[in-house]
């Protein structure tokens, strides 16, 4: 199974992050070596949003774990996040592979 998790970030994203960023960044890390996360990062060049996939039997939980415990969401610079299940069709990782 994946999941996807998507930040929507304040306009003082940048600024504010510097403070947080390693306890951010630590636990990112931390669901990579739990096999939880498979790739994090932002989307474009500004305004910023994030986006986080995890993977494994738990995905979407393992999602939602991580935005209650990521310290941007807790102090104010991820405004809005949502976690959903990602029905994943194509790719060798895919949890369901369709054909043609």
């Amino acid at each position: 199974m994946h999941a996807a998790l998507q930040y929507t970030y304040a306009d003082d994203y940048l600024t504010a992050r510097e403070a947080l960023r390693p306890a951010h960044l630590a636990l990112g890390w931390e669901a990579v070596e739990r096999g939880e996360l498979l790739l994090g990062g932002v989307l474009g060049d500004g305004p910023f949003d994030g986006l986080l996939v995890f993977q494994g039997d738990d995905a979407l939980g393992a999602a939602e774990r991580f935005a209650a415990a990521d310290p941007y969401v807790a102090h104010g610079l991820v405004t809005a996040w949502t976690a959903r299940e990602w029905k994943t069709a194509l790719g060798e990782t895919a949890t369901a592979p369709v054909r043609p």
